[in-house]
C-alpha cells in the first residue's frame, strides 16, 4: 500500500467540524418546446425537481464521503428552504444538531432552471447579513461543546453572514488552546480575519482579489514570494493555493511544494474546491506530511473534474489513483 493510500485508512477514525454557510443547490429539469409569447424567453415544461445541499453543505457530504465523522455548525432561517435543508441532512445520516434556526432570516437557495444540458437561469435568494448576537453565541456554544470530541476545525466561508471575524478569532483561540488545527476555505470580506490559521487555502482568483494584487503578483515567478509574505503577516503555519490549470502551490512550516494538475477529462469544475479542501482537513488532521495533503487534495479535485454537476468524492476511486503515485 501507497503512503497516500495509508493515509486516507486513517481518515475513518477522523472527526471534522465544519463551520460555515449551508445552502440548498435547487435543480429543476425540463423541456424547451416553444417561446413565450408573453416574452421572448423560453417555455420550460418541468420533468424533475431536485434540491441538493450546497455551500458548506457539499463539504460535508465529502467529509462523510472519505469516511471521516462530519459535525456541522450552521445558522438557517426558519422558513421552508431550511426545513428542506435538514430533512437533507436527516436523510444522509447527518447529524442537525449544530443546526441553529434564526427567526426571519433567509436560508440560502440557488435555483437553476436546466432545459436538457443547457442551464438557462439561475435564481438566488439569501441574504449577507450577518446572523444576530444570539445566533452567534448559541454557534460559539455549540463549537465549545464539541472541542474536546473534533480533530481539525474546517471553516466554509461564503460570505453568507454566518462567520464574523469576532466569532472567527474566538472560535480559532479556542481550537488553538485544545491544540485543534484550524483550515479555511475562504471569501472576500473575511479574507483578514484568519490570523493563526493552520492552513488556509484560497484559489488563485481569491488571493489576487483578497491581497488587492494584479495577476503578476501570482505568476509562475512570483507566486512563492508573495505566498510566503502572506503567510507570515497572518501567522499561518501553511498557506495552499490551488491555481487551476497551473496544480497547486504550498507554502507549509519550512516546505514549499507545487504540484502541477493532473491531466483530466474535464466535465464540470464545479465543486472542485469543496473536495479540496475536504481532503487537505483530513489528510493534515491525519498527520500527513505538506507533500502528502497537496499531492492528495491536487488529486481529488481533478477526480471530482470528470463528473458532471457537483459531487462528493469517490473514497475508493481517490484511493486506487493514489496507489498510482
Amino acid at each position: 500500500m501507497s503512503q497516500l493510500s495509508s493515509l486516507i485508512e486513517k481518515f475513518s477514525s477522523l472527526r471534522v467540524l465544519v463551520i460555515g454557510d449551508l445552502m440548498v443547490d435547487a435543480y429543476t429539469w425540463g423541456k424547451v418546446n416553444r417561446i413565450s409569447p408573453e416574452a421572448p424567453v423560453p417555455v420550460v415544461n418541468v420533468v424533475k425537481r431536485e434540491s441538493r445541499l450546497g455551500g458548506a453543505g457539499n463539504v460535508v457530504l465529502n467529509i462523510a464521503s472519505l469516511g471521516a465523522k462530519p459535525y456541522v455548525c450552521s445558522v438557517i432561517g426558519d422558513d421552508s428552504t431550511g426545513e428542506t435543508l435538514q430533512t437533507i441532512l436527516q436523510e444522509a445520516r447527518l447529524s442537525t444538531a449544530g443546526i441553529i434556526v434564526e427567526k426571519g432570516r433567509p436560508t440560502t437557495v440557488k435555483e437553476r432552471v436546466i432545459a436538457g444540458s443547457q442551464q438557462l437561469i439561475r435564481v438566488d435568494s439569501e441574504t449577507e447579513a450577518p446572523i444576530s448576537s444570539f445566533s452567534s453565541s448559541a454557534l460559539l456554544a455549540q463549537v465549545k461543546a464539541w472541542l474536546p470530541e473534533v480533530d481539525v476545525i474546517l471553516f466554509e466561508d461564503y460570505d453568507k453572514g454566518v462567520l464574523s471575524a469576532g466569532l472567527i478569532q474566538e472560535i480559532i483561540a479556542l481550537a488553538s488552546a485544545h491544540q485543534i488545527p484550524t483550515v479555511v476555505d475562504p471569501k472576500k470580506k473575511n479574507f483578514f480575519a484568519y490570523t493563526g490559521a493552520t492552513l488556509f487555502k484560497p484559489n488563485l482568483n481569491e488571493l489576487r482579489d483578497g491581497l488587492g494584487l494584479d495577476a503578476s503578483a501570482t505568476s509562475p515567478n512570483n507566486i512563492a514570494k508573495t505566498v510566503a509574505n502572506f503567510k507570515a503577516s497572518q501567522s499561518f503555519k501553511g498557506l495552499f493555493v490551488t491555481m487551476s490549470e497551473r496544480g497547486v502551490y504550498m507554502d507549509f512550516a519550512s516546505d514549499q511544494i507545487q504540484i502541477p494538475a493532473h491531466i483530466r477529462q474535464i466535465a464540470d469544475v464545479s465543486g472542485a474546491g469543496d473536495t479540496v479542501i475536504s481532503i487537505a482537513a483530513c489528510a493534515l488532521a491525519a498527520g500527513g506530511t505538506a507533500k502528502q495533503i497537496a499531492e492528495l487534495a491536487n488529486l481529488g479535485g481533478g477526480l471530482v473534474c470528470e463528473s458532471l454537476g457537483v459531487v462528493p468524492i469517490d473514497v475508493e476511486l481517490l484511493k486506487r489513483e493514489a496507489r498510482k503515485i
